[in-house]
């Protein structure tokens, strides 16, 4: 993660945009929802102005050349409210007050038959008015009757502000709905790249076959990507194993044939100068032979470390096979082996790889180990398996043991011991591929003890 250039949460984003429009939706029904219920409040109102005012309205008639109404009850008590709202009216003939509130003046040019409503003010109080008009026919002429009623709108507010507050809550639930629906469909969409980071991230550099798990349209181009991507870097690496397994092969083949070339010619030449020139070439092939070989082992280790062919290996076989097989190194210089194993010792292991580490050490071991001395190694069943392979050399150096197990790494005193410098590497690699680890120490009589814990 410290390489990658990080610029936000991807399900964060989602979910805010998300949370950001639930928010704006539940802003927007409440308004349109208040909207609503206000306009059918005041038209709910406003029918009971109307009849009230055409109730009052219907009664005008003209008596004896006067304009007079019988005003019904009815028609004000239609009017009361929880919150007991003031009701006003007022009766004029033409621009005449007859009866009522002089500060409820009719508009002027309004027409038969039809309701008008207004919304005013009175002692600060907001007020709901509705005017009608008709118009009645006398021996003296037309005669223009209007009645208007007022109410106060103190019940609608409080209907208004009840209904208000059930819709904050409608709103209040439907954003928190939303949100989790937000948050949901965030994690879904995001836990669809978790799925694929995790199907990568187990795999091991081994592992480059194309990601078939079906994935979201949206993802394929991405996938399809990486697929091309892994589908060369199996390519390059295929290559790569062909390629250092035919140039160890075709260094190691030319070598052996020079080397046997040069020994033969060796055993020929009687000049001193010419003597020395064969052995410094049969040297030279000897340490570029071992080098290749080791570049190899260390090669086939760095390909299998994370891909690992697990199987039950029996250690006390495994190093009775070696030591057979390298006893004719260790009987030229006269050193013996000594195999203190204790019946069988099996774990879940990659023979090749630890067949490969114990090789490279018993060969360190023989090739340190000064003539006509020991190489001893010892299995260990104490709390955790172990192998040891003890020489009876000089030892390591103590200020240069922590740094021994790198690549190329070698002492500093190695009395031109032929050597690449990944022997040691190598089982430190194996061991870390298995779980365990490789200790470096001395012994109490200054040989040299690598320990391979498993």
């Amino acid at each position: 993660m410290a390489d990658v250039n990080v610029s936000g949460s991807l399900r964060r984003r989602l979910a805010l945009i998300l949370t950001g429009g639930a928010a704006l939706l539940a802003v927007i029904l409440f308004l349109v929802v208040r909207a609503l219920a206000a306009q059918v409040a005041q038209q709910g109102q406003d029918n009971i102005l109307n009849a009230s005012m055409a109730s009052v309205l219907d009664t005008a008639v003209i008596r004896e050349g006067r304009v007079t109404l019988d005003f019904p009850y009815s028609s004000l008590s239609m009017l009361n409210t929880a919150a007991d709202d003031r009701v006003f009216y007022a009766i004029h003939e033409g621009a005449t007050l007859l009866s009522g509130y002089d500060w409820l003046v009719p508009q002027s040019g309004l027409s038969a038959g039809d309701a008008y409503f207004e919304t005013t003010s009175f002692n600060g109080d907001q007020v709901r008015v509705a005017t009608g008009v008709r118009i009645l026919t006398g021996t003296d002429g037309p005669r223009t009757v209007s009645v208007s009623i007022a109410q106060t709108q103190d019940a609608l507010s409080d209907t208004l502000n009840a209904i208000s507050r059930n819709i904050v809550l409608l709103g209040l639930g439907f954003f928190m709905l939303v949100s989790a629906l937000a948050i949901w469909a965030a994690s879904t969409t995001s836990g669809q790249m978790h799925r694929l980071t995790t199907s990568v991230t187990r795999r091991g550099p081994q592992d480059l076959s194309p990601v078939t798990q079906p994935v979201p349209s949206e993802m394929a181009p991405l996938v399809g990507s990486l697929n091309r991507l892994m589908s060369r870097l199996d390519h390059t690496l295929a290559q790569s194993e062909d390629f250092i397994a035919e140039a160890a092969h075709r260094i190691r083949t030319p070598l052996a044939t020079v080397r046997s070339h040069a020994e033969a010619t060796l055993q020929r030449v009687e000049q001193v100068e010419n003597r020395k020139s064969l052995q410094a070439m049969v040297r030279a092939i000897d340490e570029s032979s071992r080098a290749a070989g080791q570049l190899l082992d260390h090669a086939m280790v760095t390909f299998r470390a994370e891909n690992l062919e697990m199987s039950q290996v029996d250690l006390a076989d495994l190093l009775r096979d070696l030591g057979q097989s390298m006893s004719p190194v260790a009987e030229m210089k006269d050193i013996s082996i000594t195999m203190e194993i204790d019946g069988p010792a099996t774990l879940q292991g990659d023979a090749i790889l630890l067949q490969n580490a114990l090789r490279n050490l018993i060969d360190n071991a023989l090739k340190y180990a000064p003539v006509e001395t020991g190489v001893t190694v010892r299995i260990s069943k104490a709390a955790r398996l172990s192998v040891s392979i003890i020489d009876e050399g000089q030892g390591f150096a103590s200020d240069e043991i922590q740094t021994l197990s790198g690549r190329f790494v070698r002492g500093k005193d190695m009395d031109n011991k032929v050597g690449s410098g990944l022997g040691l590497t190598i089982a430190h690699e194996v061991a870390i591929a298995h779980g365990g680890e490789m200790i470096l120490t001395n012994t109490a009589e200054g040989g040299a003890c690598v320990t391979l814990y498993l």
